[in-house]
């Protein structure tokens, strides 16, 4: 197997290369501009969805080759075999998320792809195609943020530690009752509404807020909705983990996770963590 380097090397040269195919059917350059949009269960998925999953795919096994490596991608990931799920090392890729936010031209999209092994992230990338940004990591060798003129610099989370000091990140459409009033018990009440999860995260390691509340309901988000962000996020400094405090476990056989994931800055987070609990043991009584 390559070296976790040049692994990396080759993900930030695939993850700006799908940066430029999403950017083109964002501008109506790709199929005359149809995104021949399909209403499924999970949310709207387009021909954009579907050409940057196999750009990625496509040259993640031309240029790496290496049978340990699974694959689990949200396009992809039904037609995948149990055996397949049992490998240690898994790319899990999610070639646009924020599929709503691309169809609305929010600018608010992001690709997101994620080596994990034995369950836990080792390396990641969420682009920003709109931002024409790049934040890459590897585990234990910090957040690095990389512009289209190639410019990289590292990355940090804020230093704010004060919980009512703090900003929550959150979706514009996706909150329901349950959400809702637990916002209202939080003693942090400044608010900012941002789209794709990637997004979200890199608000966070971008200094512009410092925590992000996903609840889950009928659904739940899925493995490569948070495989990339959390280890950026981590890696910047912060932390992402269940509410009761334990770490997000990816490739487990069920790509949902399920229950309440928080993700902060990681000045307060033990404390927003048995707030969170005391707040919906309450909320779902």
């Amino acid at each position: 197997m390559k070296e976790l380097d040049e692994i990396l090397e080759i993900t930030r040269s695939i993850g700006w290369g799908a940066s430029d195919l999403l950017r083109s059917y964002y501008r109506g350059k790709q199929n005359d501009g149809d995104l021949e949009i399909q209403d499924k269960k999970d949310g709207p998925v387009t021909a954009a969805d579907g050409a940057v999953n196999h750009y990625i795919l496509d040259n993640l096994k031309s240029k790496l080759s290496d049978p340990e490596f699974a694959y689990v991608s949200e396009e992809t990931h039904k037609y995948q075999s149990a055996e397949q799920l049992k490998d240690s090392w898994v790319w899990i890729i999610d070639p646009l998320d924020g599929t709503r936010d691309f169809i609305d031209r929010t600018g608010e999209y992001a690709i997101h792809i994620a080596l994990v092994k034995d369950g836990r992230p080792i390396l990641a990338l969420v682009a920003c195609p709109e931002a024409e940004k790049l934040y890459y990591a590897k585990k234990g060798g910090g957040t690095f943020v990389e512009t289209r003129d190639g410019t990289v610099q590292p990355i940090r989370v804020s230093e704010r530690n004060k919980m009512e000091d703090l900003t929550i990140v959150a979706s514009r459409t996706h909150r329901d009752q349950r959400f809702n009033q637990l916002l209202e018990q939080l003693p942090t009440k400044n608010l900012k509404y941002v789209g794709s999860v990637g997004c979200k995260v890199v608000t966070i390691v971008e200094q512009e807020a410092d925590i992000y509340i996903s609840l889950s309901g009928k659904s739940a988000p899925k493995d490569w909705d948070m495989a990339a962000p959390e280890l950026i996020l981590t890696e910047a400094g912060g932390q992402f983990t269940r509410a009761d405090g334990t770490p997000l476990k990816y490739n487990t056989g069920d790509v949902n996770q399920w229950g309440a994931l928080i993700a902060s800055n990681g000045h307060c987070h033990a404390d927003l963590c048995a707030k969170v609990e005391r707040t919906l043991a309450e909320v779902d009584k």
